[in-house]
């Protein structure tokens, strides 16, 4: 039976009325985005039509997801809400802090040994607070959601930008910084823009070398690493119904290299099959009493340009196979002559020195029986490994199958490497270099979602490309970064020339799933009885304190860094060995934009410091400030933010000193971070105005003390010499959300109310 089946089918009890009522008030046939947020608002049946893109909006998410990484501060921030149990079903998954290295077996132990005090930290929050909580090996949150928890037609949030993985079994999930969890946990509304809708119709069936992840690498190639912001993109027509389900995750989750808000797949035969594989059939037999409302209207469909702001049509039988990269998700070129003729121009290495598959993209049991396949042609076929290999299943319920089916044999026959369970590699935890920012300029290829620089070693100078599970399996054995499978041959140890046939692989396991532990802890009924410790000379967690408010008189604000181009959440907090440091705030910010270029300089993590004129490590800079009483200001290009969920980008800042963000426009998840902390999330009227700012600008706020929804601010920017200009300040703030300022951070305000 599936977990929380009586509140799922108080959600199925709903959505009847709720969707019936909503096309009534919008005089329109809906799409499954519409349906899905209209029967979730936090004032229950709909009595308005909100306007996309502009209004905000309240919502009752029906569940909660949090990372090891990110649930320390946001368990820290509900602490401090003075409730004693979560408000809905929420769990804990411990993924992040497990380090690639030697293999399975010996990385986990290593984790326990290293991260015990975090991991016993989490546990007993969990515990205490009525959290459900998946132990270091249990698998990947996403994968995890998807084979426990993601039902369609729910609405959830987590609290990492790939929560939206679970739009393959048709939810509407999205991924928030840990104070929109807070909020949501303490049992109150969660606030979100409307979203804009983009229709994405699929003809065709994918067949061949192509896979679903070339369907989101080539929308990603389509629109840009931004062209999804605000917006949820939601698939359709016969090439959708004929997708897999965890097929169907693999392209929702990399929607967030889109920054869309999320994805999603309305409810069809896949999604049924897959609840069932994963012993979820009540789930099942309630969708399919309402089924009609969990997919979009058939007039929408069939005519998606009067209903989607944008449409995009890909035919999946014209498909090939893309890679997309280096240093970028959106940057896509075809497999083969292509790359070549790309590669030799932009001088990127060609030969490959690892492949990786897995991550929380390209996991489950189908991607690693298609990779396989691949892997066991190359040992029939006499085919030597060029390159080498790593692998990270999804879950513990998807290895131990795996392993049952002899998947995991084939590829330790080419002495792959299997990693735990986890994360790993994806978002920077691979032991590969010693001295990863002096290591040499590589290329790699791997099946997982994003590849800025340094984001899985720490090397500046490798290049990290995208590709399918199957593709990456071909690329790594080849050891060539523009080896077409479909039409290049292999010598192998016989001097013969041989071609990859195509990959074949299962959907679903053909004897079922099976696991023997899959590492779930159920919380106490009562869990007020549980002591939760936390050593006050801990270097990894640290109790929080509440950030003072700001006030409406902001003058004499100094520039800290002004950043130059891409400037993601992983230039703002860096992963990888700081993951440390995710529950210590004041430790994480001496990581504090240090991977941003200071654009007088390009330089990274050396700023002037106007109080003696000398260059520094930015969070220095911003340490001397806050000793000195000083605000800063931090001034950045288009799309700031991008990337990961992690709110620490917003909480540094704030601890630091930093009282704005002044940008060309912000991601999503990012801007409202900044806002939940206290602080403000503004951008350019006129983006030219970027170019004013100068080394040594102070910044007065004038008219602060009139900030209101819809009204600009004025910053007056005076210059070294004296000279000054006048900026226009753009903002998205609402009542509610300049209250948040007013008390300092929205946690505070939670905890006035609830005091």
């Amino acid at each position: 039976m599936a977990f929380d089946i009586d509140m799922i089918k108080k959600v199925y009890s709903k959505v009847v009325d709720r969707v019936d009522a909503a096309r009534k008030i919008t005089g329109k046939p809906l799409t499954l985005a519409e349906k899905i947020l209209y029967s979730h608002l936090w004032d229950g049946n709909p009595n308005k039509a909100f306007i996309r893109g502009k209004d905000y909006v309240d919502f009752a998410p029906d569940r909660i997801a949090l990372q090891d990484a990110t649930a320390q501060m946001a368990l820290l921030q509900f602490m401090q809400a003075g409730k004693a149990k979560v408000a809905v079903p929420t769990t804990t998954h411990c993924d992040h802090l497990i380090q690639a290295k030697d293999g399975a077996a010996a990385d986990l132990k290593m984790a326990n040994s290293t991260s015990s005090e975090v991991f016993d930290f989490l546990e007993s929050v969990s515990n205490k607070y009525g959290l459900g909580f998946w132990k270091p090996g249990a698998g990947i949150i996403h994968q995890v959601v998807l084979e426990n928890y993601a039902f369609p037609g729910g609405m959830m949030i987590g609290t990492d930008s790939h929560t939206v993985n679970a739009g393959g079994l048709g939810m509407v999930a999205i991924g928030v910084g840990g104070a929109d969890a807070v909020d949501v946990m303490a049992g109150m509304a969660w606030e979100l823009k409307f979203p804009k809708l983009i229709g994405v119709k699929l003809t065709g069936k994918i067949s061949g070398w192509a896979a679903p992840k070339d369907v989101i690498l080539k929308v990603a190639g389509i629109v840009s690493a931004k062209g999804g912001t605000d917006a949820i993109v939601e698939y359709f027509g016969e090439g959708a119904r004929s997708m897999s389900c965890t097929g169907k995750g693999t392209i929702c989750n990399m929607g967030a290299e889109i920054g869309a808000t999320t994805s999603t797949f309305g409810y069809d035969e896949s999604m049924e099959r897959y609840l069932r594989a994963t012993e979820r059939a009540d789930v099942a037999d309630a969708a399919n009493k309402v089924k009609e409302y969990l997919t979009g209207d058939d007039e929408v469909y069939a005519n998606p340009e009067q209903y989607f702001d944008q449409v995009i049509e890909i035919n999946l039988s014209e498909l090939t196979p893309l890679l997309n990269g280096p240093f970028t998700p959106d940057l896509s070129t075809k497999a083969g002559s292509d790359m070549t003729a790309i590669a030799n121009k932009n001088d990127w290495p060609l030969q490959v020195e690892w492949g990786l598959i897995g991550s929380c993209t390209n996991s489950s049991y189908e991607d690693l029986s298609r990779a396989s396949s691949i892997a066991k042609q190359a040992l029939d076929k006499g085919i030597k490994m060029k390159s080498e290999l790593g692998i990270n299943p999804g879950s513990e319920k998807v290895r131990y199958t795996a392993e049952r089916d002899g998947i995991l044999g084939i590829f330790e026959q080419l002495d792959a490497k299997i990693f735990t369970n986890a994360c790993g590699p994806c978002i920077g935890q691979w032991a590969r270099y010693s001295d990863p920012k002096n290591a040499p300029k590589n290329s790699i290829v791997h099946s997982f979602n994003r590849n800025f620089a340094k984001r899985a070693d720490g090397n500046p100078n490798t290049h990290a490309f995208v590709a399918s599970p199957e593709l990456t399996a071909a690329i790594a054995i080849a050891g060539r970064l523009d080896f077409n499978p479909m039409t290049d041959s292999l010598i192998n140890e016989n001097g013969e020339q041989v071609m990859f046939d195509e990959p074949t692989g299962w959907e679903l396991p053909p004897k079922g799933f099976e696991v023997k532990d899959d590492g779930y802890l159920a919380p106490e009924e009562d869990g007020s009885g549980v002591e939760i410790k936390v050593n006050p000379t801990s270097e990894r967690l640290e109790l929080l304190s509440p950030f003072t408010p700001l006030g409406n008189e902001l003058n004499g604000v100094k520039l800290l860094i002004k950043a130059f181009g891409k400037c993601t959440t992983d230039h703002i907090s860096m992963a990888g060995p700081w993951l440390r440091f995710r529950g210590h705030l004041d430790n994480i910010s001496n990581n504090m934009l240090i991977g941003a270029v200071n654009a007088y300089n390009m330089k990274t993590n050396f700023v002037k410091s106007q109080l003696n004129g000398e260059y520094d490590a930015v969070p220095k800079t911003a340490r001397a400030y806050k000793a000195a009483g000083i605000n800063t200001i931090v001034v950045g290009d288009h799309n700031y933010g991008e990337g990961s969920s992690r709110e620490h980008a917003a909480m540094e800042p704030r601890h630091l000193g930093v009282a704005a963000v002044l940008v060309k426009s912000f991601a999503r998840i990012h801007e409202t971070n900044l806002k939940k902390q206290g602080m403000l999330g503004l951008t350019f009227a006129n983006e030219a105005d970027y170019d004013l700012i100068q080394e040594d600008d102070t910044f007065n706020f004038i008219d602060l003390n009139e900030f209101a929804p819809g009204k600009p601010l004025t910053l007056e920017v005076v210059h070294s010499d004296g000279s000054k200009d006048t900026i226009i300040a753009n903002h998205t703030y609402n009542d509610g959300q300049i209250e948040w300022y007013n008390e300092g951070s929205a946690l505070n305000l939670i905890k006035r109310e609830n005091a």
